[in-house]
């Protein structure tokens, strides 16, 4: 009779525990569907981009900060709706407008010879990071959450330089942006997707629109150091 109580705890831990997982495998699974339906506003905003982006290119300072501001407050309007529909809604117009600012880049690579190339491969290393960061994340199920501040202070730094380096145009600095920041972005990705894995993020709204923005940033950048190390204009 002394051992019922002790019985009935491991089973309502078990309970609990089984529980949780199950949880976590649902934000991490309704993450990735929502991750992948993201994509389709992303590519009929790039094609949109694609057509009218001579905007951007020709106010490309303006532009950068309109942007900024919108995405931002975008992120704010999802976090204060992320219990509902109108929490996707917004995320899927989030993901167009960031589409329609790619488009430009896009043009630009596309012009090139082997641009088509460039986009692909671009995409493929989006993919493995995304695949690899995944990997360690789920097999590994340790806490990176301590690496939150010090990206988030790394990312502010980097955005602080690409609007330093608008005024100084130095080639090289620009590189050096674009490799930090996928870098930065691909550990930001670990950081969001070990947070999902070990229950620190439950709500799939907020996990899809921090993994999307940091695929995002590295797809952009990737395909940036891409163009101008390895593209041929002639």
């Amino acid at each position: 009779m002394s051992m019922q109580p002790e019985m009935r705890t491991n089973q309502t831990y078990g309970i609990a525990v089984q529980e949780l997982v199950l949880q976590q495998q649902k934000v991490l699974r309704n993450t990735y569907l929502l991750l992948a339906l993201t994509m389709v506003p992303t590519v009929i905003g790039a094609f949109i981009g694609m057509s009218t982006g001579g905007i951007i290119m020709q106010h490309p300072f303006i532009s950068f900060f309109v942007i900024l501001a919108a995405v931002i407050g975008l992120q704010y309007a999802i976090v204060a709706n992320r219990n509902s529909g109108i929490g996707v809604v917004l995320l899927l117009g989030m993901t167009f407008l960031l589409g329609w600012w790619l488009g430009p880049l896009l043009t630009v690579a596309l012009s090139l010879k082997n641009g088509p190339q460039l986009v692909g491969l671009a995409a493929a290393g989006t993919g493995t990071v995304l695949f690899v960061m995944a990997g360690i994340a789920t097999t590994t199920r340790k806490d990176f959450s301590f690496m939150g501040k010090f990206l988030f202070v790394g990312m502010i730094v980097l955005l602080l330089a690409l609007i330093a380096n608008m005024f100084l145009q130095i080639p090289a600095l620009a590189l050096t942006i674009s490799a930090l920041v996928v870098v930065v972005f691909s550990l930001f990705l670990l950081h969001d997707l070990s947070r999902i894995v070990n229950g620190g993020e439950t709500n799939y709204i907020i996990a899809t629109t921090g993994v999307y923005m940091s695929l995002f940033n590295i797809f952009a950048n990737l395909l940036h150091l891409l163009m101008v190390l390895t593209g041929d204009r002639d």
